[in-house]
């Protein structure tokens, strides 16, 4: 579950960098990449993401843009423990697209897609115990994403060398949500 949360919000941090760099679809500007997101389909090689992902639900990340190009993102995760939160602060590398976090092992993430409006699907990985594990993510401002960016989301995912038993659309909670502040 640590894997699956700490990974999630940092897909977003990409976004920012993609506007920056001209990456991604024509007319990303950081005010729609700020604000709060849905975490609504997941895809992971990572053994503890394959045990507990029936177990998933949605998550939540909201996106604060920081100074130097770097992002604030907050996360609200469910768990069978409860909802948990928490906040990291991502670095872009230099590289169009990508950024990268320290915190808690060392993550890269880099956008994949997006519209920059309505959703973005970010491949990420992250060094655990000397192992390298990836995780793609479909990223949504709302709790739904069309049957189109499903899609496209599974697509990819395919394309990464994800397989099916892999692939978890998360089905939607209440129970666990960023306080708007």
């Amino acid at each position: 579950m640590r894997t699956v949360g700490l990974s999630l919000g940092l897909a977003l941090l990409c976004l920012l960098r993609a506007e920056a760099e001209g990456l991604g679809a024509a007319g990303l500007d950081k005010s729609k990449i700020a604000g709060k997101w849905h975490i609504i389909a997941l895809a992971s090689d990572s053994e503890s993401y394959l045990q507990k992902k029936d177990e998933l639900k949605m998550a939540m990340a909201t996106i604060t843009v920081l100074g130097e190009g770097n992002l604030k993102v907050s996360f609200a995760i469910p768990t069978p423990e409860g909802c948990k939160k928490s906040q990291a602060i991502y670095r872009h590398t230099g590289i169009p697209g990508e950024y990268y976090s320290s915190e808690r092992g060392n993550k890269t993430a880099q956008v994949v897609d997006t519209d920059g409006k309505t959703y973005a699907i970010i491949f990420a990985s992250r060094v655990k115990d000397g192992k390298t594990l990836h995780m793609l993510r479909l990223y949504s401002r709302t709790r739904e994403a069309s049957p189109r960016i499903r899609a496209l989301f599974k697509k990819l995912a395919r394309e990464k060398s994800f397989t099916a038993e892999m692939i978890k659309m998360l089905p939607s909670q209440e129970e666990c949500r960023l306080d708007e502040a």
